[in-house]
């Protein structure tokens, strides 16, 4: 049994490992094989089936829209043929905010809902936390102002990852789960229904 396990838990950092890289990469064919075909991916920037993520993803990349990720520590609850893995992450945002080029930085969690079907492991949701940002021109002699009643708009978390995903054109959702909150604790609700035996209707998000 504990192999078994051991072989799971293998199998789902193999898979949370190459999403980041494949997506980061653009490699677009292995990157649709780390979901199931029922698959759901939540962004600030977007909401929807993985599919039409991989579209998205596609058109922005060949736009030159820069969003890369960097993953860390993760912890993994089984149970049989499900499983909840939450990585420690880094997004990475590169734009130009009222005509300076900058870099945000986004900390926070993914936060994955995972089946084993026919013997192989695959992302059916997946929803970031976004606990803390920060926003940085690239020449530190730039001079940036920002907007601080837009600012102020955005949720703590992800305030400035928004500000500069609004500014290149994105409408960024305004409830994503945070560090705390009653956002973050739905969603830790819907984990421990998940490998409970919930449906994917009951663990769904908003749609």
């Amino acid at each position: 049994m504990a192999d078994a396990e051991q072989t799971d838990r293998l199998a789902i950092r193999d898979l949370i490992d190459n999403w980041a890289v494949w997506r980061d990469a653009g490699d677009w064919e292995r990157f649709a094989t780390v979901w199931h075909e029922d698959g759901w991916m939540s962004a600030t920037w977007f909401q929807g089936s993985a599919a039409d993520f991989i579209r998205v993803s596609k058109e922005g990349w060949a736009k030159g829209v820069s969003i890369l990720h960097f993953q860390g520590g993760m912890s993994i609850d089984l149970a049989g043929a499900r499983a909840i893995a939450q990585t420690k992450m880094t997004i990475s945002q590169r734009g130009a905010v009222h005509g300076v080029a900058c870099d945000v930085v986004c900390t926070g969690r993914f936060f994955d809902f995972l089946e084993k079907r026919a013997g192989k492991w695959g992302v059916v949701r997946r929803q970031p936390i976004y606990e803390k940002d920060r926003l940085d021109p690239l020449d530190p002699a730039a001079v940036l102002k920002l907007d601080q009643t837009k600012l102020a708009q955005y949720p703590e978390g992800y305030r400035h990852l928004a500000y500069i995903q609004e500014e290149i054109g994105y409408r960024v959702k305004r409830d994503m789960p945070g560090l705390k909150g009653a956002e973050v604790e739905k969603l830790y609700g819907q984990g421990r229904a998940w490998l409970g035996g919930a449906s994917v209707q009951d663990i769904a998000a908003v749609r």
